[in-house]
């Protein structure tokens, strides 16, 4: 087996669960990972790698992502959302739409931003979320995260929705708690679904108890459905062979492509073999795939 799943992950799920049901249906000689934490409060499309498609990570995360999100206004937590410890805060003026509409600007390009205090990030060796959980102060630099897309789709005190579209590492939770602040209060997430990644929307995602031994090879996609940004290299039979090897081979002028930038090489059987970058000029390996 090898490609990936879209998965419509539940609310409540981790995504270490919903990898781990994946696991137990495809038996244990095949590897599975996932390409993006979701939070347990979080809904919406995890993509889960079977077996070499592990190995594609990097490349996953090139691919932008669209969150649709709500926040309430007048609240903070130690989480940034609603699984933290949930505190009101008063709100000393109106806050309207347009307020925040305005201040939209200040959250879109590459900004710096604080993570959540409950994330993943590591400190020493340690996640940021086990220091907290035991009562270390934990505070996080602030990070460059790229936000493309914006808005404010839809707004009734306290509670108010965004769209945005963001690079890998961006936590949505931070966009809607520093939006709240710059207008004078907090906020706390109360829903997140990630709706796109690359190619892969939430209405065509499968929820992973929907899966059962006999239908899940059918729910496995190409790799290159995730690595459409990537060029194509057609190779030959012999050429495949070289890369296996270790062998830098010649670019051709078809390509077109800059020093360091990556290629998907395809087999005559359409496939993914491997993936090359351009380095002095020729293409040379970086993954390459065993014939099933």
């Amino acid at each position: 087996m090898f490609g990936l799943i879209n998965i419509n992950k539940p609310v409540g799920w981790t995504s270490r669960e919903a990898v781990n049901y994946v696991a137990r249906l495809v038996g244990r000689k095949v590897k599975v990972g996932h390409a993006g934490t979701l939070d347990p409060l979080a809904t919406g499309v995890l993509v889960v790698c079977v077996g070499p498609a592990t190995r594609l990570e990097p490349w996953i995360h090139d691919h932008l992502k669209s969150y649709d999100a709500t926040f309430l206004l007048g609240r903070r937590s130690d989480s940034d959302d609603l699984e933290g410890n949930v505190e009101e805060v008063e709100i000393t003026q109106p806050i309207t739409a347009v307020d925040l509409e305005r201040a939209l600007p200040e959250f879109i390009g590459q900004i710096q931003q604080v993570p959540p205090v409950y994330s993943a990030l590591k400190i020493g060796g340690k996640r940021a979320y086990d220091l907290a959980r035991a009562g270390t102060a934990v505070e996080l630099p602030p990070r460059e995260v790229l936000v493309t897309r914006l808005n404010v789709t839809s707004f009734a005190f306290p509670e108010f929705h965004l769209e945005m579209e963001c690079g890998t590492g961006t936590y949505v939770r931070s966009i809607g708690r520093d939006l709240a602040r710059r207008v004078g209060t907090e906020a706390v997430m109360s829903r997140l679904v990630r709706t796109k990644i690359g190619a892969f929307e939430v209405a065509d995602g499968i929820e992973p108890e929907q899966l059962t031994k006999e239908n899940i090879r059918e729910h496995i996609q190409s790799p290159l459905t995730l690595l459409a940004h990537l060029p194509k290299w057609p190779v030959t039979p012999e050429e495949y062979q070289r890369l296996v090897w270790g062998q830098k081979l010649p670019c051709p002028a078809s390509l077109q492509i800059d020093e360091g930038q990556h290629v998907s090489a395809v087999n005559d059987h359409g496939e993914l073999a491997a993936i090359a970058a351009l380095e002095d000029g020729k293409l040379a390996p970086q993954i390459v795939f065993k014939k099933p």
